[in-house]
């Protein structure tokens, strides 16, 4: 049986340390970091260009104390993650001064932000949750992205991350196949304060239904191939 307090305890461990862990999300393994030296690793590993960003790892607790929002967007975000119990990579403008991301070096916190907006993972599962509880328990911000070379697509299983990003990880904690690996994609991105998608990504179409049924907003439809035609197997054109 899976140990989701234990094994979130041994990851969280290895992250506050400094080191580097792979980690079950059920939107695909991401590769996570606790520090300056960590997340550069990763961001050269990865071989990511300067502009991408390191998103944060986070639940409703963080996100209601990092994150500046109106109530409509904290209402929408509630409505996705808790009413719909679906992930979502949420961007918002951000309090630089909140003790977890005070904590950061300056690079760090320059490469997991911008204009003063942080991207947050939530509602990831339950392994998930636990980390992001001992996150803020403990005071200690985790960033990181997908345990994947840049665009190579997510990894929903272990076996699948590249050798050389594995070779990094102090830790890889392995929940096997990952929930959401029909969508072959992770979390969708919304910056919630302008309710506009960043990026398309797993539920999308169940995250426009929802805004589009409680708070009037249309959101873009996703480009060709988005979804998986899982009759046949194939990527709907």
């Amino acid at each position: 049986m899976i140990d989701i307090a234990g094994d979130a305890a041994r990851a969280f461990a290895v992250l506050e340390a400094g080191g580097i862990a792979i980690l079950p999300m059920n939107i695909g393994y991401s590769l996570t970091g606790g520090s300056e030296e960590a997340l550069e690793k990763i961001f050269t590993t990865k071989g990511r260009t300067q502009e991408k960003l390191n998103a944060m790892i986070g639940d409703l607790a963080i996100h209601d104390e990092v994150h500046v929002l109106d109530q409509r967007g904290r209402d929408v975000v509630r409505a996705i993650t808790v009413d719909y119990d679906l992930p979502l990579g949420t961007i918002a403008p951000c309090r630089p001064d909140h003790p977890l991301l005070a904590k950061m070096t300056r690079t760090a916190y320059e490469r997991s932000s911008k204009s003063d907006t942080v991207a947050m993972l939530m509602n990831a599962g339950p392994f998930h949750a636990e980390i992001s509880r001992l996150s803020l328990e403990r005071v200690h911000p985790l960033f990181g992205s997908s345990a994947n070379r840049t665009l190579t697509g997510t990894k929903f299983k272990v076996e699948d991350i590249e050798p050389e990003l594995q070779e990094i990880a102090d830790i890889v904690i392995d929940h096997g196949l990952r929930t959401y690996h029909l969508y072959k994609a992770s979390s969708t991105l919304l910056d919630v304060e302008n309710m506009t998608v960043v990026r398309y990504g797993a539920c999308f179409e169940l995250i426009a239904e929802i805004v589009d049924r409680y708070f009037g907003v249309e959101l873009p439809p996703p480009p060709p191939g988005y979804l998986l035609d899982l009759v046949g197997d194939r990527l709907k054109q």
